[in-house]
């Protein structure tokens, strides 16, 4: 399947804004393709970016059938431009498709898609140190019924927008608070699938655990309420004495990020143990309180990495680090933000040049 392509005239077209924050303004252009049920997908397209037509009865704003990823493309030194690992952000978007009863979709040409409506767009990418273009693929549910069911048609789109540095205060740590009451997933449901209902479930502890002057909540495991899966929007690592470093083994709840995964496949080439597994919060608090813990950060596509200087359960706060960063975390994060910028070796071949 070829893509149609409707650009606006040179004349017309904007450039990244020198004022810029992540997911308030858009570039030009947007791909779209649909599904319907017999036909498969068709209509691909990229076009000038605008709002969406929805009947009032489609299944996603009564059933929420939806799910979304999230990549960036970077601003090498040279002008070009990277993608860093659309492949496995295209194969996560497949298993929240078939989670979520929805079609999959072709992942080259998915990843095909991406390039070209960055190509097209390239001026939307900035070139400040630490931005990024934000890329958002999506699929909605679109068939006009009330009734409870899988859909019989779809939308498929990709939309995208300048991303400033994650940190323009400077690398510094962010405090988290353990959810002791409230539970995100639980094993054989969604939490493994990146679909909006997780986030919107999340929101409700997230703005307590704000109010209380925390940045970020670590969620707990929803059987026993004891095993440590994931904060908010990143998955959670956990350094011991600057050499081992330990995340929550993937339980069918947590999500499996692609830059967990990055790092865990980087950290060993720099000299570091990584291991996976069950990790039981009241063993963690200890471990950071006896100072076994040296470092605590969270890792995820808007971050790439971020360090933890304070974990909060039941009014009760455990420093790590003096609040400080540690080398293991900035390592990790200059490694691999260097990688993604072209300015280091990439032997993982996860580098995709746009242009």
């Amino acid at each position: 399947m070829s893509i149609t392509l409707q650009a606006l005239p040179e004349a017309e077209r904007g450039q990244c804004p020198a004022q810029y924050s992540f997911g308030t303004g858009f570039s030009d252009h947007m791909f779209t393709q649909v599904f319907d049920a017999g036909q498969g997908w068709h209509d691909a397209t990229i076009k000038p970016f605008g709002d969406l037509a929805l009947h009032p009865a489609a299944a996603v704003l009564h059933y929420s059938q939806e799910i979304f990823e999230g990549l960036k493309a970077y601003r090498r030194q040279d002008g070009g431009i990277n993608l860093f690992r659309p492949d496995a952000n295209a194969a996560r978007f497949n298993r929240s498709a078939h989670r979520m009863v929805m079609p999959e979709v072709d992942p080259e040409f998915h990843v095909e898609a991406m390039k070209e409506l960055v190509g097209l767009d390239s001026a939307w990418v900035p070139g400040d140190e630490g931005a990024s273009l934000y890329i958002r693929p999506t699929m909605i549910a679109t068939t006009p019924k009330l009734g409870l069911g899988a859909a019989a048609s779809y939308l498929h789109f990709i939309i995208t927008g300048p991303a400033g540095p994650y940190y323009p205060q400077g690398f510094n740590p962010v405090s988290v608070y353990v959810s002791h009451e409230y539970r995100r997933a639980v094993k054989g449901g969604v939490g493994e699938a990146k679909t909006g209902g997780n986030y919107a479930a999340s929101l409700y502890c997230s703005e307590a655990a704000a109010k209380k002057g925390y940045t970020q909540v670590l969620w707990l495991d929803a059987v026993e309420g004891r095993h440590i899966e994931e904060v908010g929007a990143m998955n959670i690592c956990f350094v011991y004495e600057g050499k081992l470093i330990k995340t929550p083994t993937l339980s069918g709840s947590i999500l499996p990020g692609i830059t967990r995964d990055s790092l865990l496949q980087l950290a060993p080439t720099l000299g570091y143990e990584v291991e996976e597994e069950r990790l039981d919060i009241h063993e963690i608090l200890a471990d950071i309180a006896s100072g076994k813990i040296t470092e605590v950060f969270g890792c995820g596509t808007a971050a790439v990495v971020s360090p933890v200087g304070l974990i909060a359960m039941q009014d009760k706060e455990y420093n790590i680090n003096g609040g400080q960063t540690g080398p293991v975390a900035q390592r990790l994060f200059d490694e691999l933000m260097g990688i993604q910028y072209g300015e280091r070796d990439d032997p993982f071949g996860w580098v995709i040049p746009v242009t």
